[in-house]
């Protein structure tokens, strides 16, 4: 009796051993899926950091030709404004433009990429209005609050994009292109400020 008992707890205790697994196997397998899931997380979140690059660099180009775009219509603007403190705000921003084109370029060579711009539908829409708002006004203060109402329509689509770029660069840890725009930035809205001011207490009043 005493051996069938024995041969009786032997096999119980094989058994268990088959159907009970071990610490160390169960600890494989749990790291094993949590190597799983991490491997599937790692290219999505560089596919998503690729995306948002690409993005970074198409914005860059849109605002590089506007810019470049800027650059060519403030002198119209400029000679077709009467007060005088309107066309040195006009003449001191086309400094700052042409800065501010040379930064774009230096956005460029710092991502590894060469400057290009790409049409930039929103700058010519506001740069066609500011056209028709000197072709179909005569030279005065009418004509002069009209250009600085185009004028800061420009800056404002200027401060959001700009605004946009330096978010951007900042999540893809682009420092030296966060400089730039920050300091771009800077330059738009002290512009619009500006303008304000010369609406404020030059031009508004008269023109009524």
């Amino acid at each position: 009796m005493e051996t069938k008992t024995a041969a009786k707890k032997t096999a119980a205790k094989a058994t268990a051993s088959k159907t009970t697994p071990s610490k160390t196997t169960s600890s494989k397998t749990t790291a094993s899926k949590a190597s799983a899931r991490s491997a599937s997380k790692t290219p999505a979140k560089k596919s998503a950091a690729k995306e948002l690059k690409d993005l970074f660099e198409d914005s860059l180009k849109d605002i590089y030709w506007a810019e470049k775009a800027l650059v060519k219509a403030l002198p119209t603007m400029m000679k077709n404004a009467t007060d005088e403190q309107l066309k040195t705000s006009i003449e001191n921003h086309l400094a700052e433009t042409e800065n501010q084109v040379v930064r774009l370029e230096e956005c460029f060579k710092a991502l590894g990429k060469k400057a290009q711009a790409k049409k930039c539908d929103a700058m010519q829409g506001l740069l066609d209005e500011a056209k028709s708002i000197i072709e179909e006004t005569e030279p005065g203060t009418v004509r002069d609050a009209g250009i600085i109402a185009a004028a800061q329509k420009v800056e404002h689509y200027e401060i959001a994009t700009y605004g946009t770029l330096a978010a951007f660069a900042k999540v893809l840890q682009e420092e030296d292109c966060l400089k730039n725009l920050l300091e771009t930035l800077n330059e738009e809205k002290k512009c619009d400020e500006l303008l304000t001011k010369v609406a404020d207490t030059n031009l508004n009043s008269k023109a009524m």
